[in-house]
Formats: structure tokens, sequence, C-alpha cells
């Protein structure tokens, strides 16, 4: 069964639109429903826990029949339960579609099926248009409803010899405005921000998200400082908006911590309750995410600088140790971008092998 470029395109714009929608326990999804010339009659997307999904809303747009005959293009199958709202594959039926292209299947048990309702109700189904798009936009809501926990993105500057700071322990500032100004737009996308108490102690960051002229976006992400040891009276950190939480076990976050470490780390995501988490604390913080294989999508900006290590033998690398004795347990990646920032490179990379493989 083929898809046409309008169908494409038509799957492109849904994307978009989804993304008006908020973040949450609820999926962001985009609806389009085209006429038979391929013209577009309507959109949607879901604003929201308790709102219309969003092929209801795209049909609350059209006239009592107006939708008999003609295609709803959507980023994730549509729904095949009742909670707050009915299921939508059944708005579908009823409103006379004749034919669904999707991108996602619907990864939630109570949820999922709706695709073959549909076809048992005698629509055409397509899934799989523009899926690795769809899957960008979801990841965070599918690692949550698939691992129950946030989705984690580890994050750190270096040199091009792998370096994260001087001899001395200095690192501001390795890479240039522009990566600068690319972590600070992702920090405003995630909904916490985890470093360790080395960080907080070394460079004093304020943890906020901010744009090139100093000013403050509207979300700020909570931040969170993993370790034993305290935060300093003055530290910038106390001034963040939203304040901060701190949480102590610092041996559990150690280069030689073991499956009590990955444990731990797996509890403290969970017990955050959100869905975003953003982490740039360091190497041993981003060295115990990656070991415990909660690193769902690594960002890595590599400065054109060199800084190699002390002259007695002091090194800093971006990451420690990661459990690898012997290189058929190297942590293998699969890059999924490369960004030029000014003078410097963003690498964006996530686990070749990840527990959503399967949703992938």
């Amino acid at each position: 069964m083929t898809v046409s470029d309008t169908e494409r395109r038509a799957m492109a714009h849904a994307l978009e639109i989804a993304r008006r929608g908020p973040t949450g326990v609820n999926p962001q999804v985009g609806a389009v429903i085209l006429g038979p010339d391929g013209d577009v009659l309507a959109e949607g997307w879901h604003h929201g826990a308790g709102t219309p999904h969003a092929e209801v809303d795209a049909l609350s747009h059209l006239a009592p029949g107006a939708a008999r005959g003609a295609t709803a293009v959507v980023t994730l199958e549509p729904c095949n339960h009742t909670g707050r709202t009915g299921p939508c594959a059944v708005a579908l039926l009823e409103a006379g579609i004749a034919r669904v292209v999707y991108a996602l299947p619907d990864p939630t048990p109570v949820a999922s099926g709706g695709a073959d309702r549909l076809r048992a109700g005698g629509v055409s189904v397509k899934s799989g248009v523009l899926a690795d798009d769809a899957r960008d936009l979801l990841s965070s809501w599918t690692t949550m409803q698939m691992l129950g926990r946030p989705h984690v993105t580890v994050k750190w500057a270096q040199s091009l010899d792998g370096r994260a700071a001087a001899a001395d322990g200095t690192s501001q500032w390795i890479t240039g405005p522009d990566a600068r100004t690319d972590v600070h737009r992702r920090r405003a996308d995630a909904d916490a921000i985890v470093v360790g108490t080395g960080t907080v102690l070394a460079d004093d960051p304020a943890l906020t998200a901010r744009r090139p002229d100093g000013s403050l976006y509207e979300h700020q992400p909570l931040p969170v400082v993993l370790g034993d040891r305290a935060v300093p009276d003055d530290a910038a950190l106390r001034q963040h908006p939203r304040g901060f939480l701190h949480r102590s076990g610092a041996n559990l976050f150690g280069e030689h911590a073991g499956d009590e470490a990955s444990d731990s780390l797996l509890i403290e995501l969970r017990e955050l309750g959100v869905q975003r988490v953003f982490v740039e604390g360091g190497p041993t913080i981003a060295s115990a995410f990656i070991r415990a294989g909660l690193a769902d999508e690594i960002l890595v900006y590599i400065a054109p600088t060199l800084i190699g290590y002390g002259p007695d033998g002091t090194d800093h690398p971006a990451v420690r140790m990661l459990g690898v004795d012997t290189i058929d347990q190297q942590h293998r990646l699969q890059m999924t971008d490369l960004h030029r920032l000014g003078d410097d490179l963003l690498i964006i990379a996530r686990p070749s092998s990840t527990p959503l493989e399967g949703v992938r």
C-alpha cells in the first residue's frame, strides 16, 4: 500500500502542529484530515489531559458528514479505549473516514488496537509514515510509558582530545557561545537538570535556561544535585527561580559502584516524577548514568582545542569508568545527528541497543 506525497506532507504538518500541545502524561499528537482531492479539510492536536484527542479535535472543525470518504493523517495510532474521552478509532469510523495514515503504533496496551478496529470497519490503514520523526517527538513520553522513568539526555562538552577540564580543574569555557546557546535552549526543554556536587563546587553553575541576551526562558528545569557534600550558602544555585533538590548518596555514584548505584539512580529518576531529565553534571555523574544503562540520548559538544594532562599526570577526561575491561564491552552508540555550532561540533547519539528497541 503506497503513500502519496500529499499524505507525507500532511504527516509532516501533523508532526509540526503536535508540538503545540503540552508535554506530560499524554503524548503530543497532531492530525490532518484530507479530502479525496488531497485538500486539507481540517487539522487538530491534543490540547492536554481531558481534552479531545487530535483526531476528534480535527473532526470537530467539520460539518456532520463532511469527513465521509476522507483520509485522516495522524502522528500516533488512533486509540482504542475509553478514558476521559472515547476511542478515536470509533470516532473516525462514525465520521465515515475511508483511510487512516499514522506514524507510530501506540505502545500502551490499554490504548493500542485502534488500527485493527479500523481495518475491521473497512478502513484502509497505513502505518510507519515519517516514523523516525514521530519517535523523536514522542521519545520522552514513550520512555515514560514503557520503562516507567523519565527520558534521560546526558550532555558534556570536551576538547578534541577528550578532556572536560584543564589540569587545575577549570573548564569554563571549552566551547564557544553558539554551543552554549544550544545547551540553554535544550535545558529549557527539560523538566529537570541533574548535576553532581563536584560540578556545583567547581563551577558554581546557576543551572538556569537563559537566552543569549541573558533573560530567562519561561520554562525552567528543576535543578537536582546528587552527592553528599553540602551546597554552599552562597552558591548561585540557591538563586534559581525553582529552588533545587539535593539528593545524598555520593557513594552510590562513584566510579567503582556497581548494581546498587544503578538501582539507586533508577529510583531517584522515578521519584522525580518528571518526563525529561537533562544530565550535565560532569564526568562522574555522566559516566554513572551511561554505566547504569539510563542514558537514552547523549549530546557531546566538541571544541577544536587540545588540553592534554598536567605535568604530574592530573587528567580530567570527559567520561570516566564505564565498566569496560575489554573492547567487547564497549558502549556502542548510534549517531543520530551532527551539527556545526560556530567553531564547535555537536554529536547527538543514542545507545545502539535499548529496552525500547522493539518500539523503535
